[in-house]
Parts: C-alpha cells; sequence; structure tokens
C-alpha cells in the first residue's frame, strides 16, 4: 500500500512537473516554424503530432477525461466529442483568421483540467450540493475552446493562402494521431493500475493533483495576461504577418540567385 502511495505521488509529480514546463501553451520553436512553412502537408501533419504530444495541458485534460470511465464505449464517445469539439473551432478560427490572446485562451484551458478533475472526484454533489451538468456537452464544449488554443497556436505562422484550408487539416490531423499516441499510452496504464486494490487511492491522489496542476497553469496564464501590453505579442499580427512573406520571398529568390550562379561556374 505505502509504495504504491509513494509510485502515485511520484507519477502526480511527473505529470505536475511536464505541466509547468509547459506553462505558457504550446510555443513551437524557430525549427518547427521553418518546417511548417517549407513542407507541404505531410509536414503540417508531423507538426500538429508532435504539438500535441508536448501539449501538456490538453493531456491532462485527456487523462481527466478516461480516468473514470470503464467502458470502452464510454471512451470512444467522450474521446469523440472532445474531438469533434477541437476539430470545429481549429478549423473555422484558423481559415477565418479568428484570433484570440494565447495567453487568455490557454488559462481557460488550464481551467478546464480543474473542471474534469473536480467532476471526476464527484465535487458538484459533495461539495456544491447540486447535480453535474452534462458531462459529455461539458467535454464538447470544452473541446471547442482547446480548438481555439490550438487555431491561436497554429495561426502564429504565415500560413500558405493558396493551400490553407489543406494546411489546417493536415495539421489537425497530427493533432488527432498525436492524440490516439497519448491515449493509448494512458488507457495502457491504467488498465494495469485499475487492477490494484489502491486504485481508489491512486484516483484520488491523481485528481486533486490535476486541480493543483490546472490551478498553477492558470495562475501563469493570467500572469502572463497581466504583463503582456502589445497586442502583437497575443499573436501573429498582419502586419508581421506581410513582412515575413516578404522575407521568405527576398529569402528564396537569393537561393535562385545562388543556384544560378552555382550552375553557371560548373
Amino acid at each position: 500500500m505505502l509504495s504504491f502511495i509513494k509510485t502515485s505521488r511520484w507519477l502526480l509529480a511527473a505529470f505536475t512537473m511536464l505541466a509547468v514546463s509547459q506553462a505558457f501553451g504550446h510555443g513551437m520553436s524557430e525549427a518547427e516554424k521553418q518546417t511548417i512553412i517549407d513542407g507541404g502537408n505531410l509536414s503540417y501533419l508531423l507538426i500538429g503530432t508532435t504539438h500535441m504530444l508536448s501539449g501538456y495541458d490538453h493531456l491532462l485534460f485527456i487523462f481527466g477525461i478516461i480516468f473514470l470511465l470503464t467502458k470502452f464505449k464510454d471512451i470512444v464517445k467522450y474521446i469523440t466529442a472532445f474531438t469533434l469539439g477541437h476539430s470545429v473551432t481549429l478549423i473555422y478560427a484558423t481559415f477565418n483568421g479568428i484570433q484570440i490572446n494565447y495567453f487568455l485562451i490557454d488559462a481557460i484551458i488550464a481551467l478546464s483540467i480543474c473542471y474534469i478533475a473536480f467532476a471526476n472526484l464527484n465535487g458538484f454533489k459533495k461539495y456544491l450540493d447540486i447535480k453535474a451538468p452534462n458531462l459529455l456537452v461539458m467535454i464538447t464544449g470544452l473541446g471547442l475552446i482547446h480548438g481555439l488554443g490550438l487555431s491561436t497556436r497554429l495561426q502564429q505562422l504565415p500560413l500558405n493562402q493558396d493551400d490553407l484550408l489543406m494546411n489546417i487539416i493536415s495539421f489537425n490531423i497530427g493533432i488527432e494521431v498525436g492524440q490516439v499516441l497519448a491515449l493509448t499510452a494512458m488507457l495502457f496504464v491504467m488498465v494495469l493500475l485499475r487492477k490494484s486494490a489502491s486504485f481508489k487511492t491512486f484516483s484520488l491522489i491523481s485528481n486533486y493533483g490535476l486541480i493543483f496542476a490546472g490551478l498553477f497553469l492558470f495562475m501563469q496564464q493570467m500572469h502572463g495576461y497581466s504583463h503582456t501590453s502589445h497586442p502583437d505579442e497575443f499573436g501573429f499580427s498582419s502586419d508581421n504577418h506581410i513582412h515575413e512573406h516578404i522575407k521568405m520571398d527576398e529569402e528564396r529568390a537569393a537561393q535562385v540567385i545562388k543556384n544560378t550562379q552555382h550552375d553557371s561556374i560548373e
């Protein structure tokens, strides 16, 4: 029993540290940006996959969804609802250029982690003495919010306007691939843990830990929101977007000239 509790605490600490390391959401490295700019739809798919696997707030939320679901059909139902929710807003918001302050949207996503853990602990009945909202409806709604977060990050890139929809869809498919990979690993671990007599203890520790992690991420994001004064820092501004395309065209022209000179020398 004692060793199981220690293991549970270690796993909880690992999840918390991962969440803290990504406290400011889903930033992309310069290498990733260049890959997604220069590459085709396959590159967008790969970036989407790695983006989800490093998006610890999304992963913590998924972990919370599956935590107390024991039937496969229920897992499929709730994960499908979440997937549909974030896919709709990811595609719609990106295609229409709808941008939201990413500190603010990530703060709401952090609270969604707290919400799902609170529901897992039967908090509405135990602490508020009210009936919990319909979980399927709430997960779908929270999925819509998660999609806005993904869209806001994706729009930081100078997307190819000629192939915009396919770029977005490819990125979204990558998100789903990453989600399936993460979900498979989580379910495998969960099946093993359910066989333990101490699973109830693990459940309590983990869900209270999810609330703590969610609140910590919320405070981090609100700190960033309160200390960011320039709107262009919130996303990829239209002015910067134009300059980025000019820069890309200049770099391509320089590369063409370089290749031409190289061919003439040969």
